[in-house]
């Protein structure tokens, strides 16, 4: 017996016409076909141009060059401050760097998302992967609606090829092969004296799911920035927020943002909860950090009560409510030359360090009158430790309430709050106020323990701290389109998974009587792209459909075999 393998068998005749032909309609629908060059356009017209153009713009590399450039248009975001997230650090960039600021400004740098080149390349990446994905789908859909082509009139050309000879009636192999490519999922049909055979469907699928999930991905990223809302709100123990603008310390949104687009709900901060490492390396470290709330779900819901930790933000509609700070407040109350209360309320303090060493201002704006009856405002400037030690008198020791001391220094005069120009109710300015002097001349300052108070030179006042209160800063945020998001995010990894390890491949099995009455059998494969496995698989194929059509008794039959690629040429134009 003997044995034929793949590649153009010595003394084959030469390739006719035909057989190209035949050869590249088998593998026409496996490969893209190019894009017309200008050159062989001459004279291309204005409608030539705008083809040439919308067939440059919905090509593959095109798309893979503006993904690229969208990527790296991303890193100033990240790396320069932005006008968007916070404007402070942009105007202090620009102070410190006048002549850098200004290049930044006009290259659009502080607000890189909504910049034009920005939204240039987005906008022309959308439209490359729609003009890619509608031409492919609609392909695909035929080629899923029509049948795998039929055989090539040499098969010897292709890259996977074998042959045998076999006393077998050619119906009987044909109905067998038929029978056996359905059996290991390949699409098959009879098409003349060979059966056509492909398989790998799921490749285009994948493909196609991967650039539909890019466009999902940035469908949903531009409407999270449009609509997209995030505001800060510091909360003392017993208050309460309700979302509406006028409720936020701070506030961005989106472009195309509404205030009717606000979800409607409302909470209250019970409790606020820390406790901490007080031992070892970590000493200092929260074990507990979470807030006790009470809220409720649109303008009459019933009030729920829930704990929101770090990291496990409360979920109300589209928006999430995050606790993302937690500090002090002092309850001081400040008492006129005549003993009466102008002024009482808990404080918040921000924290400078982890151990929660805090410092804020205290602003008694109306009511107050000194000993001699003249109104006045007052400032008083507060340092708080939690936890202080002796001999540490700059910075709290320990984050929790262990020993709270409560430094104040109090001035009086015009704060400048009534001016028109914003004031940062963490800051005074000391420009029109005078300093309280002691009955040393030196300017008053003391350290108040609960329950203690500062008197006022000559009979001006009190000032008492009575106790302390916790505070909590929720971050609340509304950013539509983040299911849609991640949906298409994981759609694009399965779908780029598919496309890259499931092969589309094409499979022959012809069967036809010979000049000396004996069936010759032959199969062969064609794959998208170069496999190992192809030759693998075919020889796989050929050996069960051998076993049911076997060779000759006489010896002039051949057991099959699969071989690897020996003439390049030919499978290269096969491919192609």
């Amino acid at each position: 017996m003997s044995k034929t393998t793949t590649g153009a068998p010595t003394g084959e005749p030469p390739a006719t016409a035909q057989d190209d032909q035949d050869l590249g309609a088998a593998g026409s629908q496996l490969s893209t076909a190019p894009v017309e060059s200008l050159s062989s356009v001459p004279g291309l017209g204005v409608i030539g141009w705008a083809r040439w153009f919308w067939r440059q713009l919905t090509s593959m590399r095109v798309a893979l060059l503006l993904l690229l450039l969208l990527a790296v248009g991303s890193i100033p975001g990240s790396l320069i401050p932005q006008s968007g997230t916070d404007a402070t650090k942009v105007a202090d960039f620009v102070k410190n760097n006048p002549t850098l600021g200004d290049v930044y400004e006009k290259l659009g740098l502080f607000h890189v998302y909504s910049s034009v080149w920005f939204s240039a390349i987005y906008i022309l990446l959308f439209v490359s992967l729609v003009g890619c994905i509608i031409p492919r789908t609609w392909q695909f859909v035929g080629q899923l609606r029509g049948r795998p082509p039929g055989a090539p009139k040499r098969l010897t050309r292709l890259p996977a090829y074998t042959t045998w000879r076999t006393q077998a009636e050619p119906e009987q192999v044909r109905e067998a092969a038929l029978a056996l490519l359905k059996k290991r999922r390949f699409r098959a049909h009879l098409a003349g004296d060979a059966v056509a055979a492909e398989k790998g469907y799921l490749r285009e699928v994948g493909n196609l799911a991967f650039h539909i999930a890019l466009i999902v991905m940035l469908t949903a990223f531009a409407w999270g920035q449009l609509f997209r809302t995030e505001g800060n709100k510091l909360v003392v123990e017993g208050d309460g927020f309700s979302n509406t603008l006028t409720q936020y310390d701070d506030f961005k949104s989106g472009n195309l943002f509404d205030t009717d687009d606000l979800v409607p709900f409302s909470f209250l901060l019970n409790k606020f909860t820390g406790t901490y490492e007080t031992s070892g390396p970590n000493k200092g470290t929260p074990r507990t950090y979470q807030a006790a709330i009470t809220y409720s779900d649109g303008a009459y819901g019933k009030d729920k009560k829930t704990i929101v930790k770090v990291n496990e933000p409360l979920e109300i509609g589209d928006s999430k409510v995050y606790l993302t700070a937690h500090g002090y407040a002092p309850v001081i109350t400040v008492r006129d030359g005549k003993g009466d209360v102008v002024y009482r309320e808990a404080v918040p303090l921000l924290p400078l360090d982890s151990n929660v060493t805090s410092t804020g201002v205290v602003k008694v704006l109306d009511g107050y009158k000194n000993a001699k009856g003249v109104s006045e405002q007052l400032g008083i400037s507060a340092f708080f430790l939690p936890t202080y030690t002796k001999g540490s008198e700059t910075a709290s020791t320990f984050p929790a309430l262990n020993n709270p001391v409560l430094n104040l220094t109090p001035y009086h005069g015009d704060l400048g709050v009534d001016s028109g120009i914003p004031q940062s109710v963490y800051q005074l300015d000391k420009t029109h106020v005078k300093e309280f002097k002691d009955s040393k001349g030196a300017q008053l300052r003391e350290n108040l323990k609960p329950g203690e108070t500062m008197k006022l030179p000559n009979g001006a006042g009190t000032i008492t701290y009575e106790s302390t209160e916790q505070w909590a800063n929720f971050q609340v945020t509304q950013q539509p389109g983040s299911g849609w998001a991640l949906a298409g995010a994981i759609a694009a990894i399965f779908g780029l998974a598919g496309s890259l390890f499931i092969q589309r491949r094409r499979v022959w099995v012809r069967a036809v009587r010979g000049a000396d009455g004996v069936t010759v059998v032959e199969m062969a494969g064609l794959g998208r792209s170069e496999s190992a496995k192809l030759p693998e698989e075919l020889g796989d194929l050929a050996g069960v459909l051998y076993d049911r059509a076997p060779g000759a008794p006489d010896g002039t039959g051949a057991e099959p075999d699969s071989a690897s690629d020996s003439d390049a040429a030919c499978a290269e134009g096969a491919e192609n």
